[in-house]
């Protein structure tokens, strides 16, 4: 621990000391990964060549006591630990004077570096888009009240990739203002600002971070309360104010080993981690699946001829058996609009993950279409296809398929109900509004009066 000049420090009062104990013992906790889950996820990856979902889901980590995401209950937990530990500190130190600005000073550093390290983990994926991406071409041909709250949230904020980096740049500004103590207060307070309608949101749209954005959030003001009675005296009550007397001395090896550290910290979590998540936008988003599609079949298709064991069916809004359209995604997913119903994935979660059959988001929080995830067999010209939502996965179909022309799909087979099915399907040269305003025109266009 290096040498402190504490100056005028007043002593501290019995009741200040039992909550800073407290305060002390539960920030540690939160902040440190003492959870045996981590350490068990850190040995299964690959520790000197680590992806950015690795990284990423490392830095986001927290103590939990279940399988289940993080919750409040995870929090009491902790607290009660925090209290019985600050019973057992206070009687050891029932006969001592002492105060307790250095162990604020080191705990603020932990809340610090922890803070800085959500924040920039979160703001490469927005700087790279990955966290919202652009709707696929199945979100763009689902009715508006088929999505969820936080579905909805999230394509508001895929189709303005410009606002997603901007707020990015603030996460990874912010990150870095946390890391010096002399602007840690302002990224603090500037964080509490931009969390807070983060949490608000959440809150609204039935997102599943509200636990952990307010998790951040009392990091913050655990931060900031360092500063907080000399800014209210200041700026609120305009009344004369001190400056703050504690200050760390760092001397001898000491000082450079601190270099050291925040350089390394520097360089991995923001050169390194930002090139990966860059590499990792182009190669290999983490919302939809990185397996490619068939070549040039991408797009929205009619069903123009539909025929079950030998009948032929009409259009119709109201069948169940015939399907209304099918989109082939760019990658290895096909999804079909039919009246039959589709129930909903529910997981809110932010989830980063390398596994294509993992990634959910496509089908996540919408009811509007059945999605299935395929394989190709280019010689026999035979699909595999696989329901992607995870209650429906043993319905599989195997359909052959061929391609008269560019703009027209056959498929032959049969179903997972054992019917056989002839479906002639009809390329859509459909115009998307969002993609005519990117260009200047469609709804971004001037209105003439």
């Amino acid at each position: 621990m290096s040498n402190v000049t504490i100056g005028e420090t007043p002593a501290w009062k019995d009741y200040e000391k039992i909550g800073f104990r407290v305060f002390f013992i539960y920030f540690l906790l939160q902040a440190l990964p003492l959870d045996w889950k981590f350490y068990s996820y850190l040995f299964s990856t690959r520790l000197f060549h680590l992806h950015y979902e690795d990284i990423f889901n490392l830095a986001n980590y927290t103590t939990r006591f279940s399988a289940a995401p993080a919750n409040y209950k995870d929090w009491t937990i902790l607290l009660a630990i925090a209290i019985v530990g600050a019973g057992i500190w206070t009687y050891i130190d029932r006969n001592r004077t002492r105060v307790y600005d250095a162990a604020f000073y080191w705990l603020r550093v932990v809340l610090r570096y922890r803070l800085a390290l959500a924040v920039i983990a979160y703001g490469f994926l927005k700087i790279f888009t990955l966290q919202a991406p652009y709707p696929s071409i199945s979100s763009l041909n689902t009715p508006y009240g088929a999505f969820t709250r936080w579905k909805l949230f999230s394509l508001s904020l895929g189709i303005v990739p410009s606002y997603e980096l901007f707020l990015g740049l603030v996460e990874v500004i912010i990150g870095v203002l946390l890391l010096f103590r002399k602007t840690a207060s302002i990224g603090a307070f500037i964080f509490l600002i931009f969390c807070g309608n983060i949490f608000v949101s959440n809150l609204a749209y039935d997102g599943g971070e509200q636990v952990y954005s307010l998790l951040l959030i009392t990091y913050a003001l655990a931060i900031l309360s360092f500063d907080l009675q000399r800014i209210i005296r200041l700026l609120i009550l305009q009344q004369p104010t001190a400056a703050a007397t504690f200050k760390p001395v760092f001397d001898g090896a000491k000082r450079y080993s601190r270099l050291v550290l925040k350089t390394v910290f520097l360089l991995y979590f923001i050169v390194v981690y930002g090139i990966k998540t860059g590499a990792g936008a182009k190669n290999d988003p983490y919302q939809y699946p990185g397996s490619k599609g068939l070549p040039a079949i991408s797009g929205l298709y009619n069903v123009a001829t539909f025929v079950v064991n030998g009948d032929t069916l009409a259009y119709s809004l109201t069948d169940s058996l015939r399907w209304n359209n099918v989109v082939f995604e760019k990658w290895n997913t096909i999804s079909i609009r039919s009246n039959q119903p589709a129930p909903i994935d529910s997981n809110n979660q932010h989830l980063v993950l390398r596994n294509n059959a993992e990634r959910l988001y496509e089908i996540e929080g919408t009811s509007g279409r059945h999605y299935y995830s395929y394989t190709a067999d280019t010689v026999q010209q035979l699909l595999t296809l696989q329901n992607r939502h995870p209650q429906l996965s043993a319905e599989t179909l195997s359909l052959h398929y061929s391609r008269p022309d560019k703009d027209r799909v056959i498929l032959s087979g049969i179903t997972y109900s054992r019917d056989s099915i002839y479906v002639v399907l009809e390329k859509v040269k459909k115009t998307y509004l969002l993609e005519e305003a990117a260009k200047g025109s469609g709804r971004n266009r001037k209105l003439k009066l």
